[in-house]
C-alpha cells in the first residue's frame, strides 16, 4: 500500500534532486563540456592525479562503460594521460591542457560550492544537510536492497 501522507515530500524532494542535476547539466553545458567530461575533471580535482577509472566510478556511481567513454573522449583532446602503476591499473593525470581547462572551467565550480556552504546561516545548518541527506540515501539502500531481495 503506498502512504499518500508522503507523496507530497517524495515528490519535492525528487523535484530536488532532479533541479540540482539540472544545474550541474545546465553548468557543463555553458562551460562547452559534456556532463560526464565535467564529472571526470572534478573527479580528478577532488582525487588528485593519479585516481583510477574504478576511484571515479565509485565516487560517482556512474557506469564504468560511460567514464571509460568520456575518459577517452579527454585523452583524445590532450587533457587528460595515463601512467601505468606499479600493478594494472591506470591513472589518470592531467596534461598541461587538462590543467589550464580544470582552472578556467572546473575549480570555479568547486568555489561556488564552497560559497554555497558558507551561505548557509550556521555549521548546525550545513551539518543538518548532510546528515538528513545521509539518512536519507542510508535508507533508500537499505530499503531497496529488502525489496529487491523479495523481487528475485
Amino acid at each position: 500500500m503506498v502512504q499518500t501522507e508522503y507523496n507530497d515530500l517524495r515528490i519535492e524532494f525528487n523535484s530536488l534532486f532532479k533541479e540540482m542535476t539540472d544545474v550541474y547539466h545546465n553548468i557543463a553545458l555553458k562551460l562547452g563540456i559534456s556532463d560526464s567530461a565535467f564529472l571526470i575533471l572534478y573527479a580528478v580535482v577532488e582525487l588528485g592525479c593519479g585516481c583510477t577509472q574504478k576511484d571515479i566510478v565509485d565516487m560517482y556511481y556512474m557506469s564504468k562503460q560511460t567514464i571509460n567513454s568520456s575518459i577517452k573522449n579527454l585523452e583524445k583532446a590532450g587533457y587528460i594521460e595515463f601512467k601505468q602503476d606499479k600493478g594494472n591499473n591506470k591513472q589518470i593525470f592531467l596534461t598541461s591542457s587538462g590543467e589550464k581547462l580544470v582552472e578556467k572551467k572546473i575549480k570555479p565550480v568547486i568555489e561556488l560550492e564552497n560559497e554555497v556552504f558558507a551561505d548557509m546561516t550556521t555549521p548546525e545548518e550545513r551539518q543538518a544537510l548532510l546528515r538528513l541527506t545521509r539518512k536519507y540515501v542510508d535508507l533508500l539502500r537499505q530499503k531497496s536492497e529488502l525489496l529487491l531481495s523479495y523481487k528475485t
